[in-house]
């Protein structure tokens, strides 16, 4: 395998006004204006093989959408390089285009009104594929999905999951080199979300495509990703395969109970008498996030029984979505 995308010491920096309050600091503020400056991107470096799938995760406001942003040219960096495919995305954004494919959460690049074949057919000349290749294409998705009741069906008349669907399918047509996905699954329901992450692992394989995904949703991760980034205000936390971060969390069980009584005034008082634990209720049981290295499971449960009559537990493994909840709480070093 070889880099597609080559970035070093990447940081990305706004500056910002800080507004003063009230009508007072409205008036000081047309007068004289105080800005801050905000650093989105912190010297983040990485390099993604041909061929990889992606996740590329972190909360609300750590700095993933800038990065993507300046992977696909939108953004020139403050400092620090980035290369995808061989190009510089924001000094080449027209042959950056031509080798990417992007698909925006419930945001669709497909024509309203059109049916889908005529969209296809528009991209298809605005990315100048051959007649051979466009029909290729068709036929790879033919024996992926059921497209053909979707082609000449007008994209405003389809429901979301079709619309994300076709969306994806859109955005590999050209056969690009790199396609990102930012919340490609959001607001789908249980079956058209396995549909879409087997359409996306397909097309994957297939054509070795490199994706690049953004994603709250941690069962597009186990699905489809391999490895992982991890980003929080602005600096890379984490940079490895999945594996390696449960296996670095070995340690961590989780309790689930269920006792007698109202459950969200039982869970109070368990996360008063546990206390440094994590501890939630999730559908209709307590779940309690163990670090054996600390406490024993059945230490933990004993402490539970004495104060609290327990009429089912469960002990699972700790899933990929807690295991990047510690990492956003400071978990990795």
């Amino acid at each position: 395998m070889s880099a597609i995308i080559e970035i070093k010491d990447l940081t990305k920096e706004f500056k910002v006004l800080e507004r003063r309050e009230g009508l007072k600091g409205s008036l000081q503020d047309l007068f004289s204006r105080n800005y801050k400056t905000v650093r989105a991107v912190d010297n983040v470096s990485m390099t993604i093989e041909q061929g990889e799938i992606v996740g590329y995760l972190g909360p609300n406001g750590a700095g993933k959408s800038t990065t993507i942003k300046m992977m696909t040219g939108v953004l020139e960096p403050t400092s620090g390089s980035i290369l995808t495919n061989g190009i510089v995305p924001y000094q080449n954004r027209s042959k950056n285009a031509q080798e990417i494919g992007v698909v925006f959460g419930q945001r669709t690049q497909l024509w309203w009104a059109l049916p889908l074949v005529e969209s296809f057919k528009i991209l298809k000349d605005i990315y100048q594929i051959s007649d051979k290749d466009y029909n290729d294409m068709l036929d790879l998705y033919r024996s992926l999905v059921d497209i053909d009741p979707l082609l000449h069906k007008p994209v405003r008349q389809m429901s979301l999951g079709q619309r994300t669907l076709s969306d994806i399918l859109a955005a590999f047509l050209h056969n690009p080199k790199i396609v990102f996905l930012d919340e490609p699954t959001i607001g789908l329901d249980v079956s058209m979300k396995a549909n879409i992450r087997k359409l996306i692992h397909a097309l994957n394989k297939e054509k070795n495509t490199t994706v690049i995904l953004t994603t709250h949703d941690m069962g597009d991760v186990d699905a489809l990703c391999q490895r992982i980034v991890i980003i929080d205000k602005g600096k890379m936390l984490y940079d490895n395969d999945i594996e390696h971060l449960k296996k670095f969390f070995g340690s961590y069980r989780i309790l689930k109970v269920r006792p007698t009584g109202d459950l969200e005034a039982q869970a109070e008082s368990v996360k008063n008498e546990l206390e440094g634990f994590s501890v939630r209720v999730i559908d209709d049981w307590i779940s309690i996030l163990v670090d054996e290295e600390k406490a024993g499971v059945m230490d933990v449960l004993g402490r539970l029984q004495k104060s609290y009559k327990i009429k089912d537990m469960q002990l699972e493994e700790i899933s990929t979505e807690e295991v990047i909840k510690k990492i956003y709480e400071g978990g990795v070093n």
